[in-house]
């Protein structure tokens, strides 16, 4: 569970997480989202640092410890990228579909734009957890 290669990889997606998640979410997307919002004023004008920074940590060490397995036979950047477009698709089109029947948080074309910026974010997730692992173990 708490294997050194599974220590680095929670590390460096836990950094990719709040770092990539700025640049696609806040400076990419946010922009081309803001149009799509059903509900103004849901989101907080200003992120709880600690708390994003500690969510950050605790889905990287989950997506870290989850690639462990799913990637045994072959870690790399093959086994790490298909695993984060597997994640992309069920939180980014799966939960956020769920969202889009249950909640009034964002129109169609919003949830599917962000689905586009969810396999990308957790594509590099897997990318990078597949790097480290096939270097590592």
């Amino acid at each position: 569970m708490f294997s050194k290669a599974n220590l680095i990889s929670t590390i460096v997606t836990a950094v990719w997480g709040l770092g990539g998640g700025f640049l696609l979410w806040v400076i990419i997307a946010g922009p081309i989202l803001s149009d799509h919002v059903v509900t103004p004023g849901v989101m907080k004008v200003e992120a709880d640092m600690a708390f994003l920074a500690l969510g950050c940590l605790i889905q990287a060490f989950g997506f870290s410890s989850i690639y462990r397995k799913f990637g045994m036979d072959n870690y790399g950047v093959s086994s790490g990228l298909n695993m984060g477009l597997l994640v992309g698709i069920m939180i980014g089109l799966g939960e956020k579909l769920i969202d889009f029947a249950t909640a009034n948080l964002m129109d169609m074309q919003g949830t599917l734009i962000n689905f586009v910026i969810y396999i990308v974010f957790f594509g590099v997730t897997g990318l990078l957890a597949g790097l480290i692992y096939q270097k590592v173990s």
